[in-house]
């Protein structure tokens, strides 16, 4: 702590109260509510959720407002306060395959089977500002009007059941075929992660990780560091029912929805001496709607997957393990970042008198070296 500074814990005080004022902003405008976090800016919710490890949107929004805006910040704020939650059990797995879609495209097939759905998506609009959402006015609906709309978005929204287009290519063992195993998987969120990580577990801490750096390594694979060309097989989003057993019931029951999104990649792959050619497959599931997210999961966890399926390791970033998985996190990578802000008054000061004292001894060596460099020379006899 700043304890040196003038004023000590007071100061630290008023710094607090300073941050507080500067989160409320101008007081004549109306502060934020919750609802309009939840309901206009849904995306930065999902965000925060998904790198939260924590589904619940009014808490997001919360952590939201807290922090300003800075996500980071909100993501640490969610995390913090999940653990101090009791768990009480664990949920079934979800089954992607009942999703209620409001968005399910396919860059491999024209003719999906089930349909290709648009959704609410930002691919077919112009990336030109619109004044229209600056202009003043009140655009709310009444209670009626918005029971209409919800219909219609209701009528358009698919049933559930639609298959996975990997489906149809596993029927002609044309794809790797994913093995299930019934062993739970290593938590991520109870355990510390250790290495080498089961997918289970690499999957988790690309849930978890920042957008970003996901993205960044997604797009290192794409320009050839991993020799890693994928399509996009199915991208879909939309709601699951979550359910879980309950042991004095003796059957599961329907807990809630959530909103998730889903990728499976199709990936080349020239087969091994284990294996045929033939398809492969990357993997990328996140909370909300965060299709961005879940296509960089989905080339960064094929891209991992080079030692299981006996190809090289061409020295990729997005191909080691350690390094992916240890600094995908922007909580500890925050953490670790920030500690340097705090005092360092003493490591500073030893620093400096090991410099001062190397300082010293070269300049007296360059001394040294320039007076025997003017040295008269002595005639040869």
């Amino acid at each position: 702590m700043y304890v040196a500074v003038k004023g000590g814990e007071r100061a630290i005080d008023a710094a607090h109260d300073w941050l507080s004022e500067e989160r409320r902003g101008d007081r004549r405008l109306p502060a934020l509510s919750l609802d309009q976090i939840i309901e206009q800016l849904s995306l930065t919710v999902a965000r925060v959720m998904a790198e939260g490890s924590l589904y619940d949107q009014e808490l997001a929004a919360l952590a939201i407002k807290q922090s300003r805006g800075d996500l980071i910040e909100a993501i640490f704020l969610m995390r913090a306060y999940r653990t101090t939650l009791p768990r009480f059990g664990y949920s079934n797995p979800i089954d992607t395959g009942k999703m209620s879609c409001i968005r399910r495209i396919s860059a491999t097939f024209k003719d999906a089977p089930g349909g290709q759905i648009l959704g609410p998506t930002f691919d077919y609009t112009h990336r030109l500002l619109d004044f229209k959402l600056a202009a003043e006015g009140d655009d709310k609906i009444s209670d009626d009007e918005y029971d209409t709309l919800k219909v219609h978005h209701e009528v358009h929204e698919q049933s559930k059941d639609i298959p996975h287009i990997t489906e149809f290519l596993n029927k002609d063992g044309l794809i790797q075929t994913e093995v299930e195993s019934d062993t739970t998987p290593d938590d991520l969120t109870r355990e510390p992660l250790e290495l080498p990580a089961s997918r289970a577990l690499r999957l988790q801490a690309l849930t978890r990780g920042d957008e970003g750096f996901v993205l960044g390594l997604a797009y290192s694979t794409q320009r050839g560091y991993a020799r890693n060309h994928a399509f996009v097989g199915e991208l879909r989003i939309g709601y699951c029912d979550v359910e879980m057993d309950i042991p004095e019931l003796g059957f599961s029951i329907d807990i809630g929805e959530i909103q998730i999104t889903e990728c499976e990649t199709v990936n080349q792959f020239k087969g091994s001496k284990k294996e045929p050619p033939q398809f492969t497959r990357g993997y990328g599931l996140v909370f909300g709607q965060s299709e961005r997210k879940a296509i960089s999961m989905a080339l960064v966890d094929r891209a991992m997957r080079w030692k299981e399926l006996g190809e090289d390791f061409v020295g990729a970033p997005a191909q080691d393990e350690e390094f992916v998985l240890y600094h995908c996190d922007n909580i500890q990578a925050t953490g670790f970042l920030e500690h340097i802000k705090l005092p360092h008054y003493v490591d500073f000061q030893s620093e400096l008198e090991l410099i001062r004292k190397i300082r010293k001894e070269a300049l007296a060596h360059q001394e040294a070296a320039k007076s025997e460099d003017n040295q008269p020379l002595e005639a040869a006899e």
